[in-house]
């Protein structure tokens, strides 16, 4: 079920801040800051603060997965036609996009868990694979994919 962009009032209000670039910008933007939260992380535990490392970790997943649930309520049910605008090139970079960011998305949990568990050498190499797979997803969304139409 979709909301008609005809129909007044609320509908067309939800529509219009939910547009795709209005998605777009807001993913772009919780890229950034929960990438500040991975660099936080980092230094926690160049610090040798391990604990806090695992905190801001912790809530560097909460806050992902959070967004990712919450984007795909929108394009799913709230708006699905909200990447109409998108050209070719455009669907290829959200494709190239997605490459980087749904591994990086499924490896989260194994990175919680064996983190958790203090299984560190399985942590370090999944690290190792995350931080490239979340450079990837840093870079693609952040720089390639368009929060403006008809660019």
């Amino acid at each position: 079920m979709s909301i008609s962009p005809r129909r007044c009032g609320k509908e067309f209000i939800v529509l219009t801040v939910l547009s795709g670039p209005n998605i777009i910008l807001g993913l772009k933007i919780a890229v950034v800051a929960v990438s500040l939260l991975l660099l936080a992380s980092v230094a926690a535990l160049a610090l040798g603060k391990i604990r806090l490392h695992g905190r801001i970790n912790l809530a560097f997943f909460i806050l992902t997965i959070t967004a990712l649930i919450a984007f795909e309520v929108v394009i799913r049910f709230i708006n699905p036609r909200a990447f109409d605008y998108f050209s070719d090139q455009d669907s290829r970079a959200l494709s190239i996009h997605l490459c980087f960011s749904v591994p990086s998305a499924l490896l989260m949990p194994l990175m919680l868990y064996t983190g958790l568990a203090h299984r560190r050498t399985a942590h370090l190499i999944l690290a190792c694979v995350f931080a490239v797979l979340w450079i990837g997803t840093f870079v693609t969304g952040v720089f390639f994919l368009p929060h403006t139409a008809g660019h």
